[in-house]
């Protein structure tokens, strides 16, 4: 057993807020309290004195694709000011690959930079190899001549369902590619190994611990479970992992009989995962009304509420819940519209009420905004998409920002967050997660000390919850993880400051500087853990 004392200790648990000491038991709390009433009750227990130091419960990201995040860590990041950096960066790898060898990179964003870019200007810095550089969005793609040779895209390519193909005015491709016609170069990109996604989920851990991240919802697909389950079997998965499935495989889910929940408190199954439209980047996410300045453009919407609903009835009958991506309120709506007649089907047919959830939310319609409390629908948002979509938002939604990203509504109605940050897309750190959260600014301080439709911000404790209560609900593990409580698992983390206290410019330099997973210590900062 092993005694944590000389700590503010901050549980989340009403029936006791605070405490000094913690004691575990394996991978579980044992007994939550003060010092000496523990060490008089469990005397042979291992002492750990934490300096003063404050242990929150571990965070948890409900929404990250873990193997794109940790392959990622590889690529060439063009989150960049201008398309003359990103092309400089590109260069620089040139430099280094070999003849033909494939250049990948992600980040990019057009809004950022005043327009869409071209095959051309990375033909000129790149003549020898392919480039393939994913949007920040991972919405969009840009790549070269080399790269749309290889994937046979040409003036007569007609573009995919649900995607496009960009072209100019003489019906050329100019080298950018939205939703699924990126699927066209991404199949010709040599696949990596499972060894090798398997090696970078292995590395990426660290990242993550030292953020504070003691879990975290995966929305990657069936390569990335095998390499998850392969580290699990090594004992060297040290992240609880809830893995979603793609939809695209339910038949199979179905045939197979694979329930929700199947796996253990490490890895385990989730839901079903479906795309209703594409994101406000590329202006693909579903809309009522169009873009502003873009009268033709309301965006994608990939199926309606009737056929999402088919694929709800199909998961439900295996104790499947569906976790749909909903960016635009026309995609929002049609969710909500297909989870109010699956609730009437789990009724009808005796099931169980399942915890649908909604990814992303980021714009809907005021008559919607209730819903996901009335349905009870987990809301997974990401606090970090409003500080980088801001200005976005205003630009090409207008008045209709009034309710995006709105999770102070959500929250208002009475929805259930879960908060993330969908990696690559964005950075992981949960810290920054919390400042955008409960300041809507950005780390410059931008747009301004209330911060972007101040309305929406939350309290520290509401942002807390969602990446810890309100995950943990998502996951159907409320009754043993966001707390730290008796009985609960043991995964915490230490920080040198109070995120509930501290100013909320300092959450963004905040990490952990010791994290514990399931009772065993997997990072510390600098001999931060001390003896009795």
């Amino acid at each position: 057993m092993l005694l944590l004392h000389n700590a503010r200790i901050i549980t989340q648990n009403p029936a006791q807020p605070t405490a000094s000491a913690l004691l575990i038991d394996r991978e579980r709390i044992l007994a939550v309290g003060d010092v000496n009433t523990l060490f008089n009750h469990y005397p042979r227990a291992q002492g750990q004195n934490l300096g003063g130091r404050v242990i929150v419960p571990g965070l948890t990201d409900a929404h990250l694709h873990l193997k794109q995040y940790a392959l990622g860590l590889q690529k060439i990041d063009c989150e960049v000011d201008t398309q003359a950096e990103c092309l400089r960066r590109v260069a620089e790898r040139v430099k280094t690959a070999k003849p033909g060898e494939w250049i990948l990179g992600h980040g990019w964003n057009q809004n950022a930079w005043g327009g869409w870019p071209s095959a051309q200007d990375l033909d000129s810095t790149a003549p020898n190899n392919p480039v393939y550089l994913t949007a920040k969005s991972l919405h969009a793609a840009w790549a070269n001549t080399n790269a749309l040779k290889l994937a046979n895209i040409t003036s007569s390519t007609s573009d995919p369902q649900n995607g496009q193909i960009q072209r100019d005015a003489h019906g050329n491709a100019t080298g950018i590619l939205l939703e699924t016609a990126m699927e066209l170069v991404s199949r010709v990109l040599p696949e990596p190994t499972s060894a090798e996604i398997t090696d970078a989920i292995e590395k990426a851990q660290p990242i993550l611990w030292k953020m504070g991240l003691t879990g975290v919802h995966d929305f990657d697909r069936r390569d990335s479970f095998m390499a998850l389950q392969r580290l699990h079997a090594e004992h060297k998965l040290k992240l609880r992992v809830l893995k979603n499935l793609p939809v695209e495989l339910l038949d199979e889910i179905h045939a197979l009989g694979l329930r929700g929940g199947f796996g253990d408190d490490m890895l385990r199954i989730g839901n079903v995962k479906a795309f209703m439209d594409g994101a406000l980047g590329p202006h693909t996410a579903a809309m009522f009304q169009p873009y502003v300045g873009e009268e033709n453009n309301r965006g994608i919407l990939n199926m309606d509420g009737e056929e999402l609903f088919e694929h709800g009835r199909k998961a439900a009958q295996v104790g499947l819940g569906l976790t749909v991506h909903a960016i635009g309120d026309r995609a929002n709506h049609e969710v909500l519209n297909a989870y109010e007649q699956l609730r009437n089907y789990e009724k009808e047919n005796h099931l169980p009420a399942l915890r649908h959830r909604i990814e992303h939310v980021q714009v809907i319609h005021p008559d919607d905004a209730p819903r996901l409390a009335q349905l009870n629908v987990v809301a997974s948002m990401q606090p970090i998409h409003a500080t980088s979509d801001m200005f976005m938002a205003d630009q090409f939604w207008g008045e209709r920002a009034k309710l995006a990203y709105a999770w102070k509504t959500q929250l208002d109605f009475g929805a259930r967050l879960a908060f993330g940050s969908d990696a690559p897309v964005e950075s992981p750190n949960p810290f920054w997660g919390l400042h955008a959260a409960v300041t809507r600014r950005r780390a410059d301080g931008s747009p301004s000390l209330d911060g972007w439709r101040a309305e929406q911000k939350v309290s520290a404790a509401d942002a807390f919850a969602g990446y810890t209560l309100g995950a943990a609900y998502a996951a159907y593990m409320e009754d043993r993880l966001g707390k730290l409580a008796p009985g609960f698992l043991a995964d915490l983390i230490v920080l040198e400051q109070d995120p509930f206290t501290c100013n909320p410019t300092e959450l963004l330099a905040l990490e952990s500087s010791a994290t514990m997973v399931n009772g065993e210590w997997v990072y510390d900062s600098a001999a931060v853990l001390g003896g009795r």
